[in-house]
Order: structure tokens, then C-alpha cells, then sequence
């Protein structure tokens, strides 16, 4: 099991916490993990791209000239994709680009980013998160000069105080530890994480024992 030093907010060691071996210490699967941050990044594609066509486009009404005796192409409208001011063929509609991703696919695409953070020593745990007021000023001062940590995504269980300080610090990311996802994880260099947030993660992301047939 990998084992990692536990420190305090002023990062110095405290304790020692092991991690499960099938959570965070996987095989990491590149593919996988690829696959679920595409379908992330899609889902929050707003979609909203849209184009009109010949019928919805303003005008037109009257054919340009006649069908016959002019020498040029037959028209009925100028608002024919051929015109200038016409409607577009084939321009984007409104659409869904979430992309269907099993649960467990996604659980596991979890478990491989959170290993490769433990393989690269680049996870701090800490035992708890105490910040004596809910401002930028205390939250700064606690993550560069105590964790000395430019930019790093944290994990913890309910804390509005930490939430309502680090929401003006644009290198830091604070999520409750059901909100943690692929992406995040492996877009920041750093992964902080308390101890129950720990407790929490290896609960959801336990691979689920097979019943024993009889």
C-alpha cells in the first residue's frame, strides 16, 4: 500500500496514512483517462451554435426575375444559399454534445489519475483545514507561505470557510471530495487532500466485490 506523510497547515508532519492499493495505486491507464476527460470537456460544450437557412432568413419573398429570357440560372429567391444575404446549407443547429460514459469506466479513469499523482509525489495530505476568517488574505498567506503552493486542486469535506476564501485565487481549486473528477485532478500539478477526504475517495472508488457463486 502506498503510504504518505499526513502534515499540518504549516507543513510539517503529523502522522502517516496508507492508501488503498486499488485506488491509488493502480496501473495507470492512458487511454482511459483520455477517453473520460474528452467526454468531461464535451458535456460542458454549450451547443448553442446556430445558423439560419433559405426558410428562415428575412426577405425573398419575390422571384429575382423572370424563369426564362434573361441568360441567367433560374431563380426563386434571393435568399438562396447562392446569394449573398442568403441562408447558410448544413451551418451548425443547437445540439448535445454530452458524449454516454459507463459509471464504472469513469471510476476507473478516477483511480488511474489518483495513482499517477502518488507516482509522481505529487499529493500532500493534510489532517484538517482551519482558517480563522473566510478571506482571500488568510487563504493566501496559508497556501504560499505555509503549503508554499502555487497552484494545486483541493479535496475536503464540507468547509464553507476554505470555499468562501479561495474563491478569488485563480491557481487554487477547492472541491468536496463527491465533486472530484478526472479533469481536475490531472489539470493541476498538485493534489491536496484531507484525511477524511481520503477516507471518503477510497469508499466511493473501492472496486465492489464480486458475489461468490455457490
Amino acid at each position: 500500500m502506498p503510504t504518505l506523510d499526513v502534515i499540518n497547515q504549516e507543513k510539517k508532519k503529523v502522522g502517516t496514512i496508507e492508501l488503498r492499493e486499488d485506488v491509488f495505486g493502480v496501473k495507470v491507464n492512458v487511454p482511459l483517462v483520455h477517453q473520460v476527460i474528452k467526454a468531461q470537456l464535451a458535456g460542458k460544450r454549450q451547443g448553442t451554435a446556430k445558423t439560419k437557412v433559405k426558410s428562415e432568413v428575412r426577405g425573398g419573398g419575390r422571384k429575382p426575375f423572370r424563369q426564362k429570357g434573361t441568360g441567367n440560372a433560374r431563380q426563386g429567391s434571393t435568399r438562396s444559399p447562392l446569394h449573398p444575404g442568403g441562408g447558410q446549407s448544413f451551418g451548425p443547429i443547437p445540439r448535445s454534445y454530452e458524449q454516454a460514459t459507463p459509471k464504472e469506466m469513469m471510476r476507473g479513469a478516477l483511480r488511474s489519475a489518483l495513482s499517477d499523482r502518488v507516482k509522481a509525489s505529487r499529493v500532500l495530505i493534510i489532517d484538517e483545514f482551519k482558517l480563522k476568517d473566510a478571506k482571500t488574505k488568510v487563504a493566501n498567506e496559508l497556501f504560499k507561505k505555509g503549503l508554499q503552493l502555487e497552484k494545486a486542486l483541493i479535496v475536503s469535506d464540507k468547509n464553507q470557510t476554505l470555499e468562501r476564501s479561495t474563491g478569488n485565487i485563480p491557481n487554487i481549486k477547492v472541491l468536496r471530495t463527491e465533486g472530484i473528477n478526472v479533469y481536475d485532478v490531472i489539470r493541476f500539478p498538485w493534489l491536496v487532500m484531507t484525511k477524511s477526504a481520503v477516507q471518503a475517495v477510497e469508499a466511493r472508488l473501492a472496486p465492489k466485490e464480486k458475489a461468490k457463486k455457490e
